[in-house]
């Protein structure tokens, strides 16, 4: 399943179905599907990356990194600190 960061209907907002969402640009593995939860935002949110070096991350402002491939560098969105399911989460 690829993934980017859309301006306006991303496909896999309400994709619930198993699997491993890569970079729209390199193929990059950047997320699980058991990692994905329903969130109001218009795109899929995830509690944390497939791998350590799925992504990399610079602090945008406090509370929010932006957050690009790991491999390619495409811009994917961001990880919003303690914004997850459950306290402590965050959620990209």
């Amino acid at each position: 399943m690829s993934f980017c960061s859309c301006v306006g209907g991303e496909v896999f907002k309400d994709h619930f179905q198993p699997g491993i969402y890569v970079c729209a640009k390199c193929g990059h593995e950047l997320f699980s599907s058991r990692a994905k939860y329903e969130h109001s935002s218009p795109w899929p949110a995830f509690t944390e990356t497939l791998r350590g070096d799925s992504v990399a991350k610079r602090e945008e402002r406090p509370g929010a990194l932006k957050v690009t491939c790991g491999k390619c560098g495409n811009g994917l969105g961001h990880e919003f600190l303690n914004d997850g399911p459950k306290q402590g989460q965050s959620r990209f």
